[in-house]
């Protein structure tokens, strides 16, 4: 009688970003700030809109600097809304520990 619920386009697809830790005060989340220019409707002068997410980071694998792709996800608290899903590239002054995130 009961069907086997099957993952749907919907729930495998979600939305990602990639973007900037801006801060990792909070304890499993980080900041992250998402960038984007666009041009004016009217004048074409490129616009840069900057956006912040919260971020849940269970691991705190992210640091201050790094780039990082965040996925959207169930509400886990007031802000977040997204997870961590990988670094994408370490801050430039992190060089020791680039091998270390690799092995994540």
């Amino acid at each position: 009688m009961t069907e086997e619920l099957k993952p749907t386009a919907d729930r495998t697809s979600r939305r990602t970003m990639v973007g900037t830790v801006v801060s990792t005060k909070m304890d499993k989340t980080i900041v992250v700030q998402i960038e984007r220019m666009y041009p004016h409707p009217k004048y074409g002068k490129y616009i840069r809109e900057r956006k912040r997410y919260h971020a849940h980071a269970e691991n705190g694998a992210a640091k201050v600097g790094d780039t990082v792709e965040i996925m959207t996800t169930r509400p886990m608290s007031k802000l977040k809304r997204w997870r961590l899903v990988s670094v994408v590239s370490a801050a430039i002054d992190r060089g020791a520990e680039v091998q270390d995130i690799a092995k994540i």
